[in-house]
């Protein structure tokens, strides 16, 4: 065992994506509406705020898909803080009308010259920006080298690099930053301006008794700088062509299975030197957030693999993950991690042994209760205390969704075994079975409080458009509401 939860209480917290938050500029930022909100968990005594992953974002908008695991995006900088930290005057933004979701080419048309404008008024000088180069610099100057060459040679794939570049040829590279120094800057400082809004954002959370939640992807983008920098972590040809690629198999849901594309860790490779870019990443984390999230963890148990250049997921294997010896050694390097596993649709007896040995909590989605027997998994009578309930994820719909789209028998169940609840609909229901239940942790996606149907989705996985677009309105954070969620929420203050 190396880590396990001993919290004297049990406790709650919302999920909300940063981007869902109200503005005035069509995206959700780290300004004011992200401070609202913590003052709004604050008044409804809620502890934590889950956060999805706050990477770059990549195809589809999608925020699994990063050509990087340790940068910020800076759609997220907020427009009026950098009016009022004077990088910008308010003679500058010249107001649009966005729709009520997040429209992100009409955001990107709009904020990048504004973000351009701020670098050329940023000083370079200054003690605070030389500190933040010199902590980061394990990732930050590549990262900056490698996102202006994919867009100076005009493309989004590390395939397509030229070979001086895509091979970290060292006279290539130096001429490339020196003919870039301008492209190279915008990037660096961004990252700046993205990390000072989100630790006084986090600082303030934490002084109003909030711990943020972060999320991070088990595997990461082909099209990386991480991938780029250090390629001898995966399992690629010469030419960064992987040699393996990650999915999962057909199964119930996919005939084909679900074919990712991601390479795969070599990790004969990374253990020799003691996973030290898989540290590198995890202490990064670890100063971000108060907890992480590691989606799709039963991969360091065990992982499917699929010969690139396959047409789909059926003729992958199963092979064994890096295991316990993964998180001892990296606890040991870089001190404990507050872990929340994500082990949904594992089945398996590795995943299960590895979570326990761990000592990690894994989740639970009241939406998966509903189907089977009195014996699943998910249903509240059969938690341990060290697991964290969810009524759905982002991948989910909705609760409300879920339930106008149930089969008769999931109704039926779900009737008979959440609170009945006089004038309360189901969301509310299941919300109420989530926090009467014995899970050390419950997170509720702000969708479900506010009781919206399938409109509010956040993610359809699978489908490549359309996704993490929804965000909440003007208002809906009332002290009606911030009450409401206090006194369901009761048993766990």
């Amino acid at each position: 065992m190396l880590l396990r939860g001993k919290a004297e209480k049990n406790e709650s917290g919302i999920l909300l994506a940063l981007s869902s938050l109200p503005s005035n500029y069509g995206i959700g930022t780290l300004g004011i509406e992200s401070y609202n909100f913590v003052d709004f968990l604050k008044s409804s005594k809620q502890r934590y705020w889950q956060l999805l992953p706050l990477v770059p974002l990549g195809e589809g908008n999608s925020p699994y898909k990063s050509a990087s695991c340790f940068a910020g995006e800076i759609l997220y900088i907020d427009i009026d803080f950098l009016v009022r930290d004077g990088y910008l005057t308010s003679d500058d933004i010249k107001q649009k009308d966005f729709p009520k979701n997040t429209d992100y080419d009409k955001v990107r048309e709009f904020k990048i010259p504004l973000l351009k404008k701020a670098v050329e008024n940023f000083n370079t000088r200054r003690s605070d920006y030389i500190r933040f180069l010199k902590d980061n610099e394990h990732w930050l100057a590549d990262y900056a080298l490698f996102m202006t060459a994919l867009s100076e040679q005009n493309t989004e794939s590390i395939l397509e690099l030229e070979d001086g570049i895509k091979y970290r040829i060292p006279l290539n590279l130096k001429t490339f930053a020196m003919e870039h120094r301008k492209e190279i800057r915008f990037y660096k400082i961004t990252q700046f301006l993205f990390f000072s809004q989100y630790y006084a954002l986090k600082r303030y959370a934490n002084k109003n008794g909030i711990k943020l939640i972060g999320d991070i992807p088990f595997y990461v983008s082909l099209d990386s700088a991480e991938v780029w920098k250090e390629p001898d972590n995966f399992k690629l040809g010469r030419d960064f062509t992987p040699v393996l690629v990650a999915g999962v198999p057909p199964d119930v849901f996919s005939a084909d299975g679900q074919l990712w594309g991601n390479p795969i860790y070599d990790w004969e490779y990374q253990r020799k030197n003691e996973y030290l870019w898989w540290q590198k990443r995890l202490k990064h984390c670890k100063k971000m957030y108060d907890v992480i999230r590691i989606d799709h963890f039963r991969a360091f148990a065990d992982y499917y693999t699929i010969p690139y250049g396959s047409p789909n997921a059926r003729s992958g294997k199963w092979e064994k993950g890096a295991g316990l010896p993964f998180w001892k050694t990296v606890i040991r390097e870089i001190g404990s991690l507050n872990v929340i596993a994500e082990d949904l649709g594992s089945e398996s007896v590795e995943t299960a042994k590895l979570i326990e040995d761990t000592g990690f909590p894994n989740m639970k989605v009241l939406q998966f209760a509903f189907s089977g027997d009195m014996q699943n998994p998910f249903l509240p009578k059969n938690y341990n205390r060290n697991c964290v309930c969810y009524t759905g994820t982002h991948d989910n719909d909705t609760t409300l969704g879920w339930y106008n789209s149930a089969t008769s028998k999931e109704r039926i169940m779900a009737n008979k075994t959440v609170p009945y609840m006089e004038n309360s609909p189901m969301p509310i229901r299941m919300i109420a079975a989530a926090m009467n239940s014995k899970a050390k942790l419950v997170i509720i996606p702000m969708q479900d409080w506010l009781c919206l149907d399938s409109s509010a989705r956040m993610n359809m996985p699978g489908v490549p458009r359309g996704n993490w677009e929804w965000r909440m309105d003007s208002g809906s954070l009332t002290t009606s509401l911030a009450e409401k969620i206090k006194k369901i929420s009761k048993a766990r203050n």
